[in-house]
């Protein structure tokens, strides 16, 4: 039986953050154990993201959008714009901090940002790795097309096809654009599977589906998910994870004491700095 999940909304001034995973229902799918859906949103002249420098240990942190620009920059002096259709795709590992901003040159009129972030843990064995940043353009992203559907591999395989984002486990994560009264069967090959509806009106199974909500779909199922309007949608999940993680901050690791640890290597400076944007954001007092 399919579970369907209500995100928790956060109003950044303005601009909706919903927060799929972790929840009450679910503390992971396949590895993925955080999902943010960002926007849809427009910003005013001079408005914009402004993420800064934050920390992050044990996970890989994936962004891609349907519209817009954010900047990513990082302590291993990264700097890369990702648009829509792009895959940036961050190995922690052992450490690393980043920002995300709104690029200046598009501050200077209205412009538009709707996307995901989702964080995939890293197995027990890689994460400790060393930091990494790719970033793959759109052009690099097998495409599916068929009969109004347009399916893009983000990371992992699906439907016979493989991404060229590099992974640590058996992954799972398509974006999907539906076009009205177009519909697919849902790839069964990955273990562990959920399905989040960005935008649009949508049926699995021919039984309704709320938008902006996140399905967890049963193991080995074919679910036929239809689209009764255009539709934006993610499919994530994979292999399940090798053992409990715990969360804290920005920190995703199998040992609650490793996170004290970067906890206190936060505080003490040794991250690194992000070249270009010397701001950062305080530990959280809890």
């Amino acid at each position: 039986m399919t579970t369907i999940i209500a995100p928790r909304v956060h109003d950044l001034g303005g601009f909706q953050v919903r927060r799929a995973v972790p929840s009450i229902e679910t503390r992971s799918v396949g590895p993925f154990v955080f999902v943010d859906h960002m926007g849809p949103a427009v910003f005013e002249r001079g408005a914009g993201i402004d993420v800064r420098p934050h920390p992050h240990i044990g996970l890989a942190t994936v962004t891609f959008l349907w519209a817009g620009t954010i900047r990513h920059r990082d302590t291993l002096g990264s700097d890369q714009d990702i648009t829509p259709g792009d895959v940036n795709w961050m190995t922690a590992g052992r450490g690393i901090a980043h920002s995300e901003r709104t690029p200046q040159a598009l501050r200077e009129g209205e412009h538009p940002l709707h996307g995901m972030q989702t964080w995939v843990a890293l197995p027990r064995a890689s994460e400790e790795v060393a930091p990494e940043f790719h970033h793959h353009g759109a052009a690099t992203l097998p495409r599916i097309e068929r009969g109004g559907a347009l399916l893009r591999v983000v990371a992992g395989r699906a439907w016979g096809e493989e991404s060229p984002v590099k992974v640590f486990a058996d992954t799972f994560n398509v974006a999907v654009d539906l076009a009205a009264d177009a519909e697919i069967a849902i790839d069964d090959r990955a273990v562990e599977r959920a399905l989040y509806v960005l935008e649009g009106d949508a049926q699995l199974d021919g039984a309704d589906i709320p938008a902006r909500h996140l399905v967890v779909l049963d193991a080995g199922t074919r679910p036929v998910l239809r689209a009764k309007t255009p539709l934006k949608a993610m499919l994530f999940g994979g292999e399940p994870l090798d053992g409990r993680r715990h969360l804290w901050w920005n920190f995703v690791s199998s040992s609650k004491g490793r996170i004290e640890q970067a906890k206190q290597d936060w505080l003490g400076g040794r991250f690194g700095q992000v070249p270009g944007d010397d701001e950062f954001i305080p530990l959280p007092e809890r």
